[in-house]
């Protein structure tokens, strides 16, 4: 698939570079340094390109957005219309004072759903760091970490599911946006925010949440 990046640092850099090894085409943009778009690129292999976010935006069937809280809005207009377009948002609600509570009770997926109007919105790749996404991937069977997803677009939720199974993680399904809490900022007791998980045990955290009790403690792996 073409797969476009809009914010090429850690966690958009990293997934970039994993999808392209595992044969995507990817187009990295949404740097202030051309030379890290480059170098991201590079390390990417051949066929990895770079770009404005608009380019990114209209090159990929999928879109990832690995921006900070605070410049979604800006990236957003810089990115123009996604109409159509699979959106995978990995960012947190952390702003310049912290971790952010948001108004009406909403999660920081059905925010970020609603200020991209027309994509088909998912959220993943938010829930562990860049580093330990890079040292774990590429794994298989049980050994695979868990990478959650929510939205409530099912096929879009299927195709990045398959994104996250093609670099070596197990695709586990929270929900809906609605849903999305229990994947999200900041690390908790009753959250999998921030905690590694393999795949059986992060459905029944999953199920647990669902059916209102307590999640089991975190493995230990």
């Amino acid at each position: 698939m073409k797969i476009g990046i809009v914010g090429s640092g850690r966690i958009g850099g990293n997934a970039g570079r994993l999808l392209a090894q595992a044969g995507h085409e990817v187009l990295f943009s949404g740097s202030g340094d051309q030379a890290k778009l480059e170098e991201a690129a590079r390390e990417a292999g051949a066929g990895a390109q770079t770009g404005t976010p608009r380019e990114a935006v209209e090159f990929g069937e999928v879109v990832m957005f690995a921006v900070p809280w605070v410049a979604v809005d800006d990236v957003l207009a810089a990115a123009g219309p996604l109409d159509g377009k699979i959106v995978i948002d990995t960012t947190n609600q952390f702003g310049r004072d912290g971790w952010e509570e948001l108004p009406g009770g909403k999660t920081a997926a059905q925010v970020n759903a609603g200020r991209m109007p027309g994509a088909r919105y998912t959220k993943s790749f938010n829930t562990l760091t860049a580093g330990f996404q890079r040292e774990t991937a590429g794994r298989s069977g049980g050994d695979r970490v868990a990478f959650f997803v929510c939205g409530d677009d099912e096929g879009a939720k299927k195709v990045v599911s398959g994104l996250i199974e093609d670099i070596g993680f197990a695709a586990v399904d929270v929900g809906g946006t609605a849903d999305a809490a229990l994947m999200e900022a900041p690390r908790r007791d009753g959250a999998v925010y921030g905690e590694e998980y393999r795949e059986q045990e992060a459905r029944s955290a999953v199920e647990a949440a669902r059916a209102g009790r307590p999640i089991p403690p975190t493995p230990v792996y």
